[in-house]
This record gives C-alpha cells, sequence and structure tokens, in this order.
C-alpha cells in the first residue's frame, strides 16, 4: 500500500504542517489540499459536515498526495472504523482523558491482532493501493486529543497507552478545563501556565517515543512549538482563511476608498 509519508518525515526528524477542513465541500478541500500540507484533517467533530462529506472531500483530496486524516465525533468505534474504511490514515480522538478511553481508541485502529478493527476497507481498499490488509496496521496513526484537565492528569498513562502513535492538543478547550474558565478559549497561548502544560506534553511524548500535535492559530506559533519538540503543527483552517482573506480584502478596500463609515449598502441587493 501507499507508505504513510508523516511518518517516514518523522523518522527523518522533520517536522509537518497539517492543514484543517471544517467547511463540508469537495472544491474547499481540493484547494487546501493543494497548497502543499503534508497532511489534512477533515474535522467532522466540530466541522460543519458529516460521513456523507467526508468521503468525497478524501476523493477530492487524494491526487495532491497529502496524508489525510479524520478527527471523528467522539471515542465511538463505529465513526472511527469507517472514516478509516473511506481513507483516513491518521485518526485524532478527542477528549480522551483516561488510560481506558486511550486504549478502547488504539483497539479501533488496527485490525487483529493489535486491534479489533473490523475488516472492510471499502473505498481505501483502492485509494492505499495493494495489500491495504497486510500493510495498514503499520501505516495508520492514533492521536489521542489531550484538553482537560483531567486528561493532563492522566497524561503519563494516557502516552503510555501501547500502540497509541501521538499526542494533539487542542489549547482551547484544556485553556478553558485547566483555568476553569478564568481564561477564555483560544489558540497560540502566551499565558506561562499554559506553555508549561504544553511543554509538558511534548516531555510525556518524548518519554513513551510517540508524537505530539498541536493546533495553532499563526505559522510563528507552529514554529515555536516545533522548537519546544511538537512534531506536527496544525495552522489555521479553510474557515478561518477564508474569513481572513475576505477580511482582508474589505479592508483593504474600504481604506483605499475612505468607505469605512459608510454603512448605507449593508444588506441591500
Amino acid at each position: 500500500m501507499i507508505a504513510n509519508k508523516l511518518k517516514g518525515l518523522w523518522a527523518a526528524g522533520k517536522p509537518t504542517i497539517n492543514g484543517w477542513c471544517s467547511i463540508g465541500n469537495p472544491f474547499t478541500a481540493e484547494i487546501m489540499a493543494a497548497q502543499g500540507f503534508d497532511s489534512i484533517t477533515v474535522d467532522m467533530q466540530h466541522g460543519a459536515l458529516d460521513y456523507s462529506n467526508l468521503l468525497p472531500m478524501f476523493q477530492a483530496m487524494r491526487a495532491s498526495g497529502a496524508v489525510l486524516m479524520a478527527r471523528v465525533p467522539w471515542n465511538e468505534h463505529g465513526i472511527i472504523m469507517k472514516a478509516l474504511d473511506a481513507g483516513a490514515y491518521g485518526i485524532i480522538c478527542p477528549m480522551v482523558n483516561s488510560a481506558e478511553e486511550a486504549a478502547r481508541f488504539v483497539s479501533c485502529m488496527r485490525y487483529p491482532p493489535l486491534g479489533q478493527r473490523s475488516f472492510g476497507p471499502t473505498r481505501v481498499s483502492f485509494a492505499a493501493g495493494p495489500n491495504y490488509a497486510g500493510e495498514a496496521n503499520d501505516n495508520m496513526l492514533a492521536f489521542a486529543m489531550i484538553e482537560t484537565a483531567e486528561g493532563m492528569a492522566n497524561l503519563d498513562a494516557i502516552a503510555a497507552t501501547p500502540g497509541l502513535d501521538g499526542i494533539y492538543v487542542g489549547p482551547a478547550d484544556l485553556t478553558l478545563s485547566l483555568t476553569q474558565g478564568r481564561l477564555a478559549p483560544g489558540f497560540d497561548r502566551e499565558e506561562p501556565e499554559m506553555i508549561e502544560a504544553l511543554q509538558t506534553v511534548v516531555a510525556a511524548c518524548k518519554k513513551y517515543n510517540i508524537r505530539a500535535a498541536l493546533h495553532c492559530g499563526t505559522p510563528d506559533y507552529a514554529a515555536r512549538a516545533i522548537g519546544w519538540g511538537f512534531n506536527m503543527t496544525t495552522v489555521g483552517g479553510d474557515s478561518r482563511f477564508l474569513a481572513a482573506a475576505a477580511a482582508a480584502a474589505v479592508a483593504g478596500f474600504r481604506k483605499l476608498t475612505e468607505t469605512a463609515g459608510d454603512a448605507a449598502t449593508k444588506g441591500a441587493y
């Protein structure tokens, strides 16, 4: 089968950049995948999409050569296996708070004897090339999301889970949970306590020889995270890129034409 390029890059000591798709549209996904990301993740948890969007998005992105992954809605066997059958080479599982939850997640990722994944690779057997059944176990990536104070308390046990490939930090939820709402959710944390938490995740991943990944808002912060030891960073996503580019275009026009305060045409057709 086609090898997972992320594993090769990490083995060579190279960090990777992950793209994020939250808009349920194959054309948008195709545009994202054409920009040079090492991997693209389709967000089935908070994205405006479901499985009926996921499969054609994977089809649209196949030619790019990016490693395709999915964040599933929850730690549930059915959707994890179905996303793998659709063509995902990696799964990001949200809200993993204990070693038991991590083990349950990992068990869905690989065929026996390494797991309990059910065999039926409907699309991926074509998309991934020959001998999928024989090589899939070595190519799938299982990322558990650490997003809560409970998850951080159990970080060492989670990271030690056999078969887990990495920890993916969701900084918005982690900030909410660790500070009990004292700090607003968001990416690119600058608070010392949050930076310490991120570096604690990196240390745990290094201890158990797994990968550390972080969701970021800017390339600058992503580069800092790589410097701390993260192996993969997500930088923005389709909806944020669309909003930022549109806002910049409008702001530039308003400034150049001195119409910033002109609201007369708002809502007009």
